[in-house]
């Protein structure tokens, strides 16, 4: 997997198999043009830019001919896209959750103490149930150690939330290690435009094993688009008759949100997540922002590196995980807001994708995928018995905001 960029700015990615490595000087230069191409018509107010994200999160063409001849000094434009980011990160809470990965988490947080940008606090908050995660942070000067005994994601982000003190929180997590320019792109994206969140690209940082190959190219990984989009109301209601897409705008592990959403539609919600319902309390919060007017920007020059699962076993629980959570989500998106999108992806979508994959699959033998797919099912099938669960669809999402530093920041 070869990544592109342009100075600061990356501009995509390919995947080659061994043969066909070096890549000749006339490959080269029709990958650049193609990438540069389209980071133009997506970043050049002059061309078209900003683009929206059509109903399954690629960029909506808007490019006209007459623009396109009138554009004049593209290669100074864009050199102009490619400048790192100097904007001060001052006002920038970093929130990191972690539970019992210690040295990931160090890696994590010498990536964040490299930032060009320092970030106004940075708080950890610790899942685990003995605080395994103090020691670390004792090891950089400056962070703030928050314990959350009570297992759940959502509960760790929740309590990161309320800890903070600035008016961006942005998340990532103890498995990810964050570009140098990291914050000070979040810092300019949320500067320049009118947005209420941001998401970014997320990047594999090892391709080792087969498992971490097989989540990256077989399963997409965290998606896979270089130019920036905007998911805002337009987006949502044009997907919600099938369930609105929100899972395309992005990744919990590179996300920031201007704290008065917290305050407009709640915090994250805590049947959700790992240690909960399995994941997609994120892509939950998405659907509450969109559905209620909000706006989010996907601006792929905030890049994070996320090590992928390693072995078939952690992959295959990652994946049933995933589809048990996302399942959860649609019945709570139902819940809320009463779209039928969400139940007929449930029982319609999802059994399409999977008879299509599992066709897909026996013609083209890609190794591992009908494991996969199999977890994939068995995560459906435990996600279907929240449709039942009457009390736990009663329950109300968390709407407290403030911080309650005491007893909580240590």
């Amino acid at each position: 997997m070869s990544i592109f960029w342009w100075k600061d700015l990356p501009l995509g990615t390919r995947a080659s198999l061994q043969d066909e490595l070096p890549y000749g000087i006339p490959q080269l230069r029709q990958l650049a043009a193609e990438y540069a191409a389209a980071q133009l018509e997506a970043r050049s107010i002059s061309l078209s830019a900003p683009l929206r994200a059509t109903y399954e999160g690629w960029p909506k063409r808007a490019l006209s001919l007459e623009a396109a001849l009138k554009a004049e000094v593209l290669i100074g434009s864009l050199d102009e896209f490619a400048t790192a980011s100097s904007a001060s990160a001052h006002d920038i809470s970093v929130v990191i959750c972690t539970r019992d990965r210690g040295p990931a988490l160090a890696d994590c947080l010498r990536s964040v103490a490299a930032q060009r940008s320092a970030p106004g606090e940075i708080i950890v908050v610790d899942n685990s149930s003995n605080g395994n995660a103090k020691g670390v942070c004792g090891e950089f000067p400056g962070v703030r150690y928050v314990h959350e005994p009570q297992a759940g994601l959502s509960r760790a982000r929740n309590a990161g939330i309320r800890a903070s003190r600035l008016n961006i929180v942005a998340f990532t997590d103890d498995d990810v290690e964050v570009h140098p320019g990291w914050t000070a792109e979040i810092a300019r994206a949320f500067a320049d435009r009118d947005v209420d969140a941001l998401t970014g690209l997320v990047l594999p940082a090892r391709l080792d094993t087969p498992a971490q190959r097989c989540f990256q190219f077989t399963m997409g990984g965290f998606g896979t688009t270089f130019v920036p989009l905007t998911f805002d109301s337009r987006f949502f209601e044009e997907t919600r008759p099938s369930g609105a897409h929100v899972w395309k705008m992005g990744a919990g592990a590179n996300m920031a949100f201007q704290r008065s959403v917290f305050e407009r539609v709640g915090l994250f919600d805590e049947r959700l997540g790992a240690g909960a319902a399995g994941c997609s309390e994120d892509s939950e919060l998405w659907y509450r922002l969109l559905a209620t007017g909000g706006a989010c920007l996907y601006e792929p020059r905030a890049v994070v590196f996320h090590h992928h699962r390693s072995d078939w076993p952690g992959l295959k629980r990652q994946m049933s995980a995933y589809m048990k959570g996302h399942v959860a989500a649609l019945v709570v998106q139902y819940d809320n807001f009463g779209d039928r999108g969400n139940i007929v992806r449930i029982c319609k979508q999802l059994p399409v994708y999977f008879l299509k994959t599992f066709v897909k699959t026996l013609f083209e033998g890609q190794p591992g995928r009908l494991g996969i797919l199999a977890s994939e099912m068995r995560g459906w099938l435990a996600g279907l018995p929240f449709l039942l669960r009457f009390g736990w669809r009663k329950r109300r999402i968390p709407m407290r905001v403030a911080a309650d530093a005491k007893g909580m920041a240590k």
